[in-house]
């Protein structure tokens, strides 16, 4: 029979060994950490690991999203940034800013998932979702980017916040959809008008 202290280590191993079973892993042998929601929007480091969850909305996989799609009422709304030529890149440089390839049928409205956003760009980001939606707030509303972006995650929470009552995430992006083998096309965004242009 075991004594107390010998009870109480084994306890301790069984306990720790379910842990390491429930915790998933990173490569090094680090256990994942959930992203819990930030109270507000993410103001920095927008490429980085994300919730699962976002209040409000609903989060969908690329075969869920592949579904959504079957209904011709979905607005699929690419929120990445783009690339700007460097204020400090000399006139004579030419300048090809890498071309952007989103899910067929996306309307692209760049730098709208900016943790601030400057009242000119917000302005752009309002006119553009009751454009798109006909100022109906029941339609159904897809934002992404690329993985691991905090731009789409803030963008669905600010149209959330909008009043928008059918608001999807989609946290794969363009990487996860092209992964899965789907078609992508080259897109052109939305313009920007000056005053709403974020610096390069």
């Amino acid at each position: 029979m075991l004594d107390h202290q010998a009870a109480r280590r084994v306890r301790s191993g069984v306990a720790a060994a379910l842990l390491l079973v429930a915790a998933p892993a990173f490569a090094d042998g680090t256990a994942a950490q959930a992203v819990p929601e930030p109270e507000g929007y993410r103001l920095d480091l927008y490429r980085a690991p994300t919730p699962d969850t976002i209040a409000g909305g609903t989060v969908v996989s690329t075969e869920k999203l592949q579904a959504l799609l079957a209904d011709d009422g979905v607005i699929l709304i690419d929120v990445l940034p783009e690339q700007r030529k460097p204020d400090n890149l000399p006139a004579s440089t030419l300048w090809f800013p890498k071309p952007r390839n989103n899910i067929p049928g996306s309307v692209w409205l760049p730098d709208v998932g900016r943790g601030e956003l400057s009242q000119a760009l917000e302005s752009y980001f309002r006119s553009n979702l009751e454009r798109l939606a006909g100022g109906d707030k029941e339609r159904k509303l897809v934002f992404y980017c690329l993985s691991d972006c905090w731009m789409s995650w803030n963008a669905a929470k600010r149209a959330i916040d909008y009043g928008y009552a059918s608001v999807y995430w989609y946290p794969e992006g363009t990487d996860g959809w092209a992964a899965a083998g789907l078609p992508l096309e080259e897109s052109r965004p939305v313009p920007l008008p000056d005053a709403a242009t974020p610096p390069a």
